[in-house]
C-alpha cells in the first residue's frame, strides 16, 4: 500500500490504540498506547517467548511482543471485535501494513484454557479485569494458561487502604461505561494474583492516576 492508501485507510477506522504503521502514520487512538507501554515495564527483550495478548483490540501489544523479538504472538479478542462501533478492523489493517505474523483468535478469557488457545510463556492481561464480573474466577484462567509471566494492567483505586478492597460499580459509574464492573485497589489485585497460585508479584508505580500495571510469575 502506498502511504497516501494507508492514510485514506486509517481514517475509516475508529481506533483506541496508537499504533506506528511507518512512514509517518500513527494511528489516531484514544488510548496513550505508548506511555501505557512504558507503565507496563514490558521485558526489552521477549525472543523466542510464545505471547498471548488477551483483549487485544487494535493489536498495539501484540506487534510490540512481536517486535521484541516473541517467537509467536496471539491476539485474542471477542468483545471489541465483535463491538459494531469499533471491530477488528483496526487490528487487520495494522497487520497488514505492518506485514505482522501475529495470529488472530476469537476467544473470551472465560473460555480460555490449556487446550484452547494453550499454554504461553508470557501472557498480556491489559484493560480487561476490570470488566470481569467475575475478576477471581477470569484470574484462574489466566493462571491456567500462563507458564512464565503473566503483565496485568488494570484500573485501580481507593490507594489509601492497605487491605484489599474493591469498588462495585453496578452502573456506568467509572467512566460512563457499563461494562466497567470493578476497582480494585493495589493490594486487592496482589492478594488475588497469589491466590489464584502465582508465586511472586510485583506492582510497578502507577504511571496515571488510577492505572497500574503488575507483573505476576510461577
Amino acid at each position: 500500500m502506498t502511504r497516501a492508501e494507508i492514510a485514506h485507510a486509517v481514517e475509516q477506522v475508529t481506533w483506541w490504540h496508537r499504533i506506528d504503521l511507518g512512514q509517518g502514520i500513527i494511528t489516531p487512538g484514544v488510548d496513550d498506547s505508548p506511555a501505557k507501554l512504558r507503565g507496563l515495564q514490558m521485558p526489552a527483550s521477549l525472543q523466542g517467548l510464545s505471547v498471548l495478548d488477551i483483549g487485544a483490540w487494535d493489536g498495539f501489544f501484540s506487534f510490540e511482543a512481536e517486535r521484541r523479538g516473541a517467537a509467536r504472538v496471539v491476539a485474542a479478542d471477542l468483545y471489541s471485535w465483535e463491538y459494531p462501533r469499533f471491530n477488528r478492523a483496526g487490528f487487520q489493517l495494522a497487520k497488514k501494513v505492518l506485514q505482522s505474523n501475529v495470529e488472530e483468535i476469537d476467544l473470551d478469557v472465560m473460555e480460555m484454557n490449556t487446550s484452547n488457545p494453550g499454554v504461553f510463556d508470557v501472557v498480556l492481561f491489559m484493560g480487561v479485569l476490570y470488566h470481569m464480573r467475575h475478576p477471581l474466577l477470569a484470574l484462574e484462567r489466566v493462571f491456567e494458561i500462563t507458564r512464565q509471566l503473566l503483565i496485568l494492567e488494570t484500573h485501580v483505586t481507593w490507594f489509601h487502604l492497605d487491605k484489599p478492597a474493591m469498588v462495585f460499580y453496578p452502573h456506568a459509574e467509572l467512566n460512563g461505561d457499563p461494562t466497567n464492573w470493578w476497582g480494585p485497589n493495589p493490594p486487592a489485585v496482589r492478594d488475588m494474583l497469589l491466590d489464584v497460585g502465582f508465586k511472586n508479584v510485583k506492582a510497578y508505580p502507577p504511571y496515571s492516576p488510577d492505572r497500574m500495571a503488575f507483573h505476576a510469575t510461577k
